[in-house]
């Protein structure tokens, strides 16, 4: 049986944001990657880790067992250090979405309403999905927050650019009708 309409859709919702949060971070130079705002603060790569830490822990064996894995170390997400690259960084992103994408396109209907724990907590399939589309949707948002403040005027927009909301809304087929969504 094929995956569910709302199964294709979070899917199709998760390729989303990992298009916006890759199209901002091709956007500013490896070094901002790892600039911080201040002391309490994530820079980009510190989310980037996070939220491959996370798409791993959550999506492998998601049916099975906890979302969140044993050997996770989560705080570490939060530290850099000297051997974290953007080629590192990526190596492990890929990995974390590879494993979210295997996961979810494995589903199937009857999976929706199946219970799954999230650091002990039951919940079903499909809260455990928005759980998890909501929470990288947060992190998405701030990784393109820190790459347009890094990348300045040089900055392309990933949405409707200011002045630019007609147009956008214009009826489709329509002279000046446009997507302005990424990927």
């Amino acid at each position: 049986m094929p995956p569910s309409p709302i199964i294709r859709s979070a899917i199709s919702q998760f390729r989303r944001y990992r298009g916006l949060a890759e199209s901002a971070v091709e956007q500013i130079p490896e070094p901002a990657l790892f600039e911080v705002l201040d002391e309490e603060s994530n820079s980009i790569a510190m989310l980037l880790k996070h939220l491959a830490g996370n798409l791993l822990s959550r999506w492998t064996n998601f049916l099975t067992s906890d979302g969140d894995k044993p050997d996770r170390d989560r705080d570490a997400e939060f530290l850099t250090d000297p051997s974290d690259t953007k080629e590192k960084l990526l190596e492990r992103w890929e990995a974390g979405w590879g494993c979210a994408f295997a996961a979810l396109e494995a589903l199937r209907p009857e999976d929706l309403e199946r219970t799954v724990t999230i650091r002990g907590e039951p919940c079903t399939v499909l809260e455990a999905i928005h759980r998890n589309l909501t929470h990288t949707a947060y992190h998405v948002g701030q990784i393109v927050l820190l790459a347009k403040h890094s990348a300045r005027s040089q900055w392309q927009t990933l949405s409707i650019p200011r002045g630019k909301s007609k147009e956008a809304t214009a009826a489709p087929g329509r002279p000046g009708a446009r997507s302005y969504w990424k990927r």
